[in-house]
This record gives structure tokens, C-alpha cells and sequence, in this order.
């Protein structure tokens, strides 16, 4: 973890107070005092539900050198104490400096999906080569603090940083580029997600296109319509990936840095000829295949070998709740994908889950969030993408349970296989008494409505 002297804080965050200014060695930045160690510097930063400031007593009673705050606090006059205007931004000035002290690679990657499923794939693939010289984002610390906590815990012995970038706001994504500089920019996509608070398509493009604002080299997703007509926009040529189960006239056509078919196959002429390594992908859904080319694109640009990554690919696994499988003996098997939704997502495991063998196909849906003006049509657009052909029954709940409804009626559904559930325990109980053995159900919906409560219901209700 990188450690500032003092005369490196204040220069940093442009601190405007110093009191008690005593000689300190060079001292690691905290914000949390569970993980303080004495001669730490303890940043108060402020949370929505906690306040930084209110533990500053306690981070020094367990050895803190140094206070970094923006506001008094009383009993610290006769301590070490910076004052700043900000502790979040004086965080993200200390990150930047902490990067710029780093002399390895860093990838950024963002999107409105598939961004963390991007990132776990990825960081399998380099971990093969770099070990624990390797940095990259974990659970999904993706926005101010967690960029910049990821970046003052990097050292020496890094070689390549993968970090997530999340937007919750208009032109997020500027700031975290600003202070990470990334070498490579991979972009998964440009959805709907968030569009309530971002407040419109093209802010929402404007924010995602920030990931190339310090000119990193862009890997982009040739499906993705927003990539396809920004791309010109870029002032360089941009790295092209997909995977492609049959030809399509919508996709780009241009050099593919990694393009998924039966084989990985790369674009960049050898002799006039594209090369070519045969692999295998045990990942389900389209979206993923996607998501495995993504990582494979990126894993290329810092020199993998073909041959490296024809060994690696059939090694990779899907994080923690994507699409995740739970058999229960003699009764059904589960799906899990509920760790978010957006209407990207939302289509993809449905198309996934359509695939699958199984005796019926159960989509239990709950809705998304943070659409805004456009949340009921959305809704619509996911129930209309349910095929009468590849599911059998539909469950439907959440504020936008309706319109996911009307759409299902729209796409052919008669409107007895459409069932509304109110409730998470009513959901299970559905499952628990009208699925039958061989069943194969589908569990997606926003992560506020807390799905994993279905499952823990029916999986305990089966001893399972």
C-alpha cells in the first residue's frame, strides 16, 4: 500500500490547516478504523450512513499518526490534523498521486452491463501470468471511494491494475479516468441503466464515452450501437470484439482484436492471414461468450499468446450471483441472476435461460430500477422479449410488475401463464407448490428486491 509523508499530503490535497505539525515517517492512508494500524494516516470521509469525522477519537486511541478532516472535531486540538475542504476529493487527490507513482499497466473497464462479469473473466486470465502481481477491483468497489481506495492500496510489485468504473451520475466516469489514467479503456456496452439519475440516453452515452477522456486505447463491443456510431469520434482506431454464432450485416466491420466463433480469432494480419486458436467457452448465455471475447481483447492488447488463452478460456467461471446454477434433487433446478437488472441483462438471461433444457421454464421476473420516464416502457420491452414458445410460465413482481405483464401478453403469452407475486415469500411458495420435478427456473430482477430470498426459501424449504 502506498505511504505519503506529510509534506506529500498537504501538497496532494492542498491542505489548509496543519495543526500540531509534528515529523511523521511516511504513513499509509485509512478510512476505516477496523483496518488502521498505528502510524496510519485516518481520512474522515462522509457516507451516507456513517460520518468519518465521528471516529476520528477512536483512530487515534488506536495509533493514528495523522487526522486528515474537513471539520473540527473536538477533543483533537493537541493532535496531528490536516484540514482539507474536502476528504473526498482530498481521497481522490491521494489516489491520483498514488498512481502516478505506478509504473505498470492499468485497464479500466465500465458499461451499462457485463462490466464486472468483464472484469472477473479477466482477472482469471491474468492471474495465470501475473499472480499476485496483479491489482484488480473486487466485490464491486467501482466509484469514487473504491477507485481510489484500489488505487493507494496498489505497490511496487503490481504489474497490471484492472479496475471497475460505475457511473451514478453524469459524467462519473470523467472523474474516475481522471484520477486512474488508464491505459486501455474497455467499454461492455451503453444501456438504459440509470437513466434516472444520468437523465437522458445521450448523457448516459456522454458519461460512458469518459472512459477514453485521458486517451486510453479503446476496446470496444461490436454489437454495441453507441460504440458503432461514436467510434469516429476517437481521434484513433478502436479494437473491435464480439462473438458471433452466425455472419451479421449490423455488426463492424473492421479488425477484431478477439472474436469468438467456435475459436478465438484475431484479426491482425500475419502474413495476410488472420490467426486463428481453437478453445472452448463453458459459459452460458450469448452475453457472456461476449463478455469472454472482452477479456480475451484485453488480455491480447498486454500480450497474451494465443495459445495462452486457447488453454485459459475453458477454465473461466462467472462471479458470485450470474446466472448461477442450484440443483435440487428430484425437484427443480434454480437459476440465479439476480445481482442487477437492467433491460440489457434483463433480455440476455432470458435468452439464455430460453435455451436450456428442461422439463418447463419458469421466469420469475421483478422489475428494474433507476429508468426514470422510460421504466414503464422498458418493462414493456423485456415482457415482450419472453418467447410463449421457450417459457412456459411467467411470475411477475415489483412497482413495474404491470407493464412487464402487458408486454408478456403482447409477445403471445395467454394470460393464464402470467402470475403476479407481491412479495418475495409469495414467489417461493408458487415454486414450492406448483413446480414439478425437471423444472428449470429463471430468478432476475434489481438487486433491491433482494431475490436470493426466494432462493434461501426454497432451498431451505427442500433441505437442500
Amino acid at each position: 500500500m502506498r505511504r505519503f509523508t506529510i509534506e506529500e499530503i498537504v501538497r496532494a490535497t492542498a491542505a489548509h490547516r496543519v495543526h500540531n505539525n509534528a515529523t511523521l515517517a511516511p504513513m499509509r492512508i485509512v478510512t476505516d478504523t477496523r483496518s488502521l494500524q498505528a502510524g496510519d494516516a485516518f481520512l474522515a470521509l462522509h457516507g451516507e450512513r456513517f460520518d468519518g469525522h465521528d471516529f476520528v477519537v477512536e483512530a487515534f486511541a488506536k495509533g493514528a499518526a495523522l487526522a486528515i478532516v474537513d471539520r473540527t472535531v473536538v477533543a483533537m486540538a493537541d493532535r496531528p490534523v490536516l484540514e482539507v475542504s474536502d476528504t473526498l476529493h482530498a481521497y481522490m487527490a491521494l489516489a491520483s498521486a498514488a498512481r502516478a507513482r505506478f509504473g505498470g499497466q492499468v485497464i479500466a473497464i465500465t458499461g451499462s452491463s457485463g462490466k464486472t462479469t468483464t472484469k472477473h473473466l479477466l482477472a482469471q486470465l491474468l492471474r495465470a501470468r501475473y499472480g499476485k502481481r496483479l491489482h484488480v477491483t473486487t466485490a464491486n468497489e467501482n466509484n469514487e471511494i473504491g477507485v481510489s481506495k484500489l488505487l493507494l492500496e496498489s505497490h511496487d510489485d503490481h504489474e497490471v491494475i484492472v479496475v471497475e468504473m460505475g457511473a451514478r451520475k453524469y459524467r462519473d466516469i470523467h472523474a474516475l479516468v481522471e484520477i486512474a489514467q488508464p491505459h486501455y479503456g474497455l467499454l461492455t456496452n451503453v444501456g438504459e441503466a440509470h437513466l434516472e439519475i444520468v437523465g437522458s440516453r445521450e448523457r448516459l452515452a456522454e458519461t460512458k464515452w469518459g472512459l477514453f477522456s485521458s486517451g486510453a486505447s479503446p476496446l470496444l463491443n461490436a454489437r454495441d450501437r453507441v460504440s458503432q456510431h461514436r467510434a469516429a469520434s476517437l481521434g484513433q482506431l478502436p479494437h473491435w470484439y464480439d462473438a458471433m454464432d452466425e455472419d451479421r450485416d449490423d455488426i463492424v466491420r473492421a479488425p477484431f482484436t478477439a472474436l469468438l466463433r467456435d475459436e478465438i480469432v484475431v484479426h491482425r494480419e500475419l502474413n495476410g492471414r488472420p490467426r486463428r486458436a481453437h478453445t472452448e467457452l463453458f459459459l452460458p448465455g450469448h452475453h457472456n461468450r461476449v463478455n469472454a471475447a472482452g477479456a480475451a481483447a484485453a488480455a491480447i492488447e498486454l500480450g497474451f499468446r494465443l495459445e495462452e488463452l486457447a488453454e485459459l478460456m475453458p477454465t473461466l467461471t462467472l462471479p458470485e450471483g450470474r446466472y448461477q446454477r442450484h440443483e435440487i434433487p428430484d425437484f427443480i433446478t434454480i437459476v440465479y441472476d439476480a445481482y442487477n437488472a437492467n433491460t440489457s441483462s434483463m433480455r440476455a438471461a432470458i435468452d439464455a435461460f430460453g435455451n436450456e433444457n428442461g422439463a418447463r421454464h419458469i421466469a420469475v421476473l421483478a422489475s428494474m430500477a433507476e429508468l426514470g420516464d422510460e421504466s414503464e416502457r422498458l418493462h414493456e420491452l423485456v415482457g415482450e422479449h419472453l418467447q410463449p414458445a421457450k417459457i412456459d410460465e411467467v411470475l411477475v413482481g415489483g412497482d413495474y410488475a404491470e407493464a412487464l405483464e402487458r408486454g408478456a401478453l403482447r409477445a403471445g403469452f395467454p394470460r393464464e401463464r402470467v402470475w403476479h407475486f407481491g412479495d418475495n415469500h409469495a414467489a417461493a411458495l408458487w415454486l414450492l407448490e406448483r413446480a414439478k420435478r425437471g423444472d428449470l427456473v429463471l430468478l432476475k430482477g434489481s438487486r433491491r428486491y433482494h431475490m436470493e430470498e426466494i432462493l434461501e426459501e426454497v432451498l431451505t424449504a427442500c433441505g437442500a
